[in-house]
């Protein structure tokens, strides 16, 4: 039988040869970008990879290559579509399916990456690569879980840790980086966090987590007006952040509250602005530094309330809350002054002056020192009952009252530990009385001078019973005791010539 020639059109003949030279022009690319792939010189790489594509874009391991150049350019988004349209061209290409599932994992996407490795496994079982990542993906669930779990807990250094564990995985992962950020702002990390999320931003200027999380770094600084500019400018990316509508609603009533205080503090209600200051620490507890503000302004109101171990309270929270914060530090000190707690002063002074080395602050601390040296000797002022600034008369009358109160004749018949404290009060009478009648040793005792150091009074050698009776014949008279038998057994009475 005599072959047939089979005459073929002209336009038919030209596209069959124009589609296998488009075909091989698409190969030479892919070999050139195979030649820069090795080298490392992935631009270039991706550049050819991309022209093999527009020569032939249904070839399914052009797009394969493409994304593993861009996996390596860590451009993981556009790797992954690479990736996914490798495998719609060839459902059966192993290889797009384990580079899909690496940029879901890269992406943070681990159920999807699950996927991926087990449509491999499923073709392969026996592919060790696929094997290795499954599980990878699977550790990847377990730390998203922990940190879910840490983070319901208010454990925000376990959350730290797992996505850190993560993102070591997950290196492109945006929700990841936001929740770790999230956190170091709720712990107090502001610079650390203020990083991940400008990065995040530098990347993506929408994302309205990060911009959330970058105002929560500026409310936690208590830089409440800026906080709140982000905050809406989240909310206008995402609507329905309800983060950010929370922390922007927090923002303004506890600046709304804090300025009403103020006010009214410096128009003298300290009442209102003791409730006004109460009110605003409701608000918000994770805002460290504002709440350390309003306890520490809370402790001044308390002061003007005469609530001085209130206010003593207060500074106390405020330093837990922020260790350097100085002005709670003082604020303390001297209300420990105020109530005589002079040790205590004295270890704030000293913790101020260590951190601000002022000539203010050094006299404080001098001024401090010196109270609590005065405290632990005797107080000749309370011993006579009288103030500091009792006058020359009011000492007198106190020595009068208690130097008879005290005097051990009229304690005689009493047991013998009442005549041995009764005794020994009624020479503490004698001392306060010496010194603090005469001009001189009271300045000394005042300024809190050591009165033995000129000489001049040793309360080891002192006699009472001398300044009693210079006293007492100084008064035009002497004294003596009378018991008559109708008198109770110890009350007995001075009688005056």
């Amino acid at each position: 039988m005599a072959a047939v020639d089979i005459d073929v059109p002209f336009d038919t003949e030209t596209k069959i040869g124009n589609a296998e030279a488009m075909e091989r022009q698409a190969d030479a690319f892919k070999e050139q970008g195979n030649l820069f792939y090795s080298q490392r010189a992935y631009s270039e790489a991706f550049s050819c990879y991309t022209q093999a594509i527009d020569a032939c874009p249904k070839n399914a391991s052009y797009y394969g290559n493409r994304a593993a150049t861009l996996m390596m350019l860590c451009r993981f988004r556009e790797a992954l579509e690479d990736s996914q349209q490798a495998v719609r061209l060839d459902d059966c290409f192993m290889k797009g399916h384990l580079r899909e599932g690496k940029c879901h994992l890269s992406l943070g996407n681990a159920m999807a990456a699950i996927r991926c490795f087990r449509k491999v496994l499923e073709m392969e079982p026996s592919n060790r690569e696929a094997q290795q990542e499954n599980k990878t993906a699977e550790t990847l669930l377990e730390f998203e879980r922990m940190a879910g779990f840490g983070f319901e807990k208010r454990d925000f250094r376990k959350v730290v840790f797992c996505m850190d564990r993560a993102l070591s995985v997950a290196s492109a992962c945006h929700r990841f980086k936001i929740l770790k950020a999230e956190c170091l702002a709720l712990m107090g990390r502001y610079p650390e966090a203020q990083s991940v999320a400008s990065d995040i931003l530098r990347m993506d200027s929408t994302n309205a987590d990060a911009l959330y999380v970058r105002g929560l770094c500026l409310y936690y600084e208590d830089c409440i007006d800026k906080a709140v500019q982000f905050f809406v400018q989240a909310l206008r990316m995402a609507p329905d952040h309800e983060k950010a509508r929370l922390a922007c609603r927090n923002a303004k009533v506890l600046k709304a509250k804090k300025e009403e205080g103020n006010q009214a503090f410096k128009s003298s209600s300290y009442e209102a602005a003791y409730q006004l200051y109460t009110e605003a620490l409701t608000v918000d507890p994770d805002n460290i530094k504002t709440n350390a503000k309003l306890y520490c302004n809370r402790a001044t109101a308390g002061v003007k309330l005469n609530k001085r171990h209130e206010a003593i309270d207060d500074c106390s929270s405020a330093i837990k809350l922020d260790e350097s914060y100085i002005k709670a530090y003082l604020r303390r000190a001297q209300c420990y002054m105020d109530t005589e707690q002079y040790e205590e002063a004295v270890r704030d002074y000293e913790k101020v002056y260590q951190t601000e080395k002022t000539s203010d602050h050094k006299q404080l601390l001098k001024a401090a020192q010196m109270e609590l040296k005065k405290s632990k000797r005797k107080d000749y002022y309370k011993v006579l009952g009288v103030g500091k600034s009792a006058t020359e008369d009011e000492i007198k009358k106190a020595y009068r009252k208690r130097a008879l109160m005290h005097h051990p004749d009229r304690h005689s018949a009493a047991t013998p530990e009442v005549q041995k404290e009764e005794e020994k009060k009624f020479k503490e009478v004698g001392e306060a009385f010496t010194v603090l009648s005469d001009p001189k040793k009271k300045i000394r005792y005042d300024n809190g001078h050591d009165l033995d150091d000129d000489g001049g009074f040793d309360a080891r050698d002192f006699d009472a019973n001398n300044i009693f009776r210079a006293f007492f014949g100084g008064q035009g008279g002497g004294f003596s005791f009378d018991s008559s038998p109708d008198s109770a057994p110890g009350n007995f009475f001075f009688q005056f010539g």
